[in-house]
């Protein structure tokens, strides 16, 4: 058993297609793209290597065969907003094997420890935290587009190594077919007949416009949730619009203004792996004509929340409530929506898990995030361990 590196076309070839033959039999796997794997090493396309780097590697038994993958990375920004200096894994994959799990794991603790990196935070994704984020450890279902899949005994190969939890990462199920709760739409049909609030929701044509109202509902709200946090960069939120464009709904991402200025966000994407999991990870022209006839079909009936935010004079002021009835609106025009998976939310964050429970809204599933001290003797610190409520939390994962 061994490593290689992954620097050509056939050691990526095997990084790509591990993950097929593991989850071969495994029906609630969606295969991702190939093309969107590999333009997340691409230094040309990913922003994140305008201020990171990113290695891969397979390991492979006696006979050749791939039997397990990684990657490991750093984000010199984010370097500075952390009390650890933590790099990341991801896009791990492995058979139920301790040794060959352990060996991708400590191939990538070396890489960022040479780097200058005192901890490894993972499984993560080398961009932005709406995609690959997390071990999935409750709720082993078919999951939401960017959403991650696993095994089940990849929570064993992680804790065993000696990651330790850093947060917790809930999402809710919404049935559009039951009705919500009465109070919820009155809070909600209130705070829409409120002098100086308006709704808008995303247009292609002003693009611009909403991304620097996204940057700035997010830095708002995560400044005052943590000191040490990282301003989003809008050259990667350009490249996440540019990743969904194909899926995106316009009417399904909704903006909130006081007086025209900016003050919440949310975004719905259809979700596309209902699709995707017919399509094998290739998008070749025979590909995008199914993906065109299934779309027409509306075989897509979920959509996910994919992120939200909003600035904290506003929080708990009812406005959460109003860009609801703005998408229950659209929803009513579309019927072919039957579900509406919210995530993910952080188990440091109870203001939006009391907003989802207040929908009327099940919890269904729950990712953990790791992270791995390279110095057993320091102190392990959760993320924001102050702000997590435990009472508050969904019970079905104790």
């Amino acid at each position: 058993m061994h490593i290689i590196s992954v620097e050509n076309r056939k050691s990526e070839s095997k990084f790509l297609d591990f993950p097929r033959k593991l989850y071969s039999n495994d029906p609630n796997y969606v295969v991702p793209f190939d093309g969107e794997i590999r333009k997340a090493f691409n230094r040309k396309v990913n922003p994140y290597f305008d201020h990171g780097d990113a290695v891969r590697w397979i390991v492979v038994n006696e006979k050749n065969q791939t039997i397990g993958r990684i990657a490991a990375f750093y984000d010199r920004d984010k370097d500075e907003a952390e009390t650890v200096k933590s790099g990341g894994c991801g896009f791990f994959e492995s058979i139920d094997d301790r040794q060959s799990a352990f060996l991708l794991f400590d191939t990538a603790k070396e890489w960022l420890r040479e780097n200058g990196y005192d901890a490894m935070t993972g499984p993560i994704n080398f961009g932005e935290s709406d995609t690959n984020w997390g071990c999935l450890i409750h709720g082993f279902v078919p999951q939401g587009i960017g959403m991650t899949y696993n095994l089940a005994y990849y929570r064993e190969l992680f804790e065993s190594y000696g990651f330790k939890l850093y947060y917790r990462q809930f999402s809710f199920h919404l049935d559009l077919d039951k009705p919500f709760p009465e109070r919820f739409w009155k809070i909600a049909e209130w705070i829409n007949n409120r002098d100086g609030y308006s709704y808008r929701h995303f247009d292609y044509k002003l693009t611009s416009k909403f991304v620097d109202d996204t940057v700035a509902i997010y830095n708002l709200a995560w400044e005052s949730l943590k000191e040490d946090y990282t301003p989003m960069d809008p050259a990667s939120l350009y490249d996440e619009l540019r990743k969904v464009k194909a899926i995106m709904d316009p009417e399904l991402i909704w903006y909130a203004y006081k007086n025209n200025k900016p003050i919440a966000f949310f975004m719905l994407l259809p979700d596309a792996n209902q699709i995707f999991q017919h399509l094998n990870g290739k998008l070749h022209l025979i590909n995008k004509l199914r993906f065109l006839n299934y779309k027409r079909k509306h075989t897509i009936t979920r959509a996910r929340g994919a992120a939200a935010g909003v600035i904290p004079k506003f929080q708990n002021s009812g406005v959460e409530s109003g860009i609801f009835y703005q998408l229950k609106q659209v929803m009513d025009r579309k019927p072919h929506y039957k579900q509406i998976e919210l995530s993910w939310v952080g188990d440091f964050n109870p203001k939006m898990i009391a907003l989802y429970k207040a929908t009327g809204a099940t919890h269904t599933k729950t990712h953990h995030t790791y992270r791995y001290l390279f110095d057993p003797n320091q102190t392990f610190q959760r993320f924001m361990e102050d702000a997590v409520d435990e009472s508050k939390l969904p019970p079905e994962i104790f």
